[in-house]
């Protein structure tokens, strides 16, 4: 079998790749972003239709990862996380990374990384219990991302995640929670055995005292009552049991 041919682009440097951001940014971009609370401060204005398709020529390399989110530049940040290899991320190196957030839109990004290198059972009870709003939001957007793509990971593993959900739902900070209210729906969409507790969790906030606890349940339960979305999780079940079934034929 030939060998993989290499990413068109592997070989930038750190300087070609700024060049490229440069020549591709947008001041009409940045306007936008900054309307949607993403910080603007360093940036050139590139979008994300554009730069992940440019992430996937450049391939994955950890030192210049590194590189990257040292500039501090949003999109050189995005691109560090787009071409991280997870593998090679440490619980240290997350830990370090945090101290930098400054936005929700990075926030979420490196939390999809971070679950991806194998940190969801050591730094979500870590980062949930730490009063940045940033670094509290990074551990409910792990749930979220987690709830999605760690199928082989047991239910039980997220149901037990609902009372870190509940001890959170009344921090008031927008980005806290939109993201506890994003961790709940995700896991209450997980499966049927998850969506009983998250719905019966959902219900409780919902009648909460607290203005920002009550606003996180009725809009889960919202999500998490309707009758299509039900049906949909029900089926991922049935797709689910009849892949457990082909793989034991």
């Amino acid at each position: 079998m030939a060998p993989r041919r290499p990413p068109e682009n592997a070989d930038y440097s750190l300087p070609d790749i700024l060049a490229w951001l440069e020549a591709h940014g947008s001041a009409h971009n940045i306007a936008g972003m900054a309307r949607f609370g993403i910080n603007t401060e360093k940036a050139y204005g590139v979008g994300n239709t554009a730069l992940r398709p440019f992430g996937k020529t450049l391939g994955r390399n950890h030192e210049r990862a590194l590189d990257l989110w040292r500039t501090g530049i949003r999109e050189a940040r995005l691109l560090a996380l787009f071409t991280e290899e997870p593998a090679r991320v440490s619980p240290d190196q997350a830990r370090e990374m945090t101290g930098d957030f400054d936005s929700w839109e990075i926030v979420d990004h490196a939390s999809d990384l971070f679950v991806a290198a194998g940190h969801l059972d050591e730094l979500v009870p870590e980062f949930a219990a730490d009063d940045r709003e940033f670094v509290r939001r990074t551990a409910f957007a792990m749930i979220a991302w987690a709830a999605v793509h760690l199928k082989k990971r047991d239910d039980a593993d997220f149901i037990a995640l609902l009372p870190m959900i509940e001890i959170h739902a009344t921090d008031p900070r927008n980005f806290v929670k939109k993201a506890v209210n994003w961790a709940l729906r995700q896991i209450g969409k997980r499966s049927m055995d998850c969506h009983g507790p998250a719905l019966a969790l959902a219900e409780k906030l919902a009648s909460s005292q607290d203005k920002t606890a009550r606003w996180i349940g009725k809009d889960a339960v919202r999500e998490l009552s309707d009758p299509k979305r039900i049906a949909m999780i029900g089926q991922k079940k049935t797709a689910a049991n009849r892949q457990r079934i082909l793989g034991k034929l």
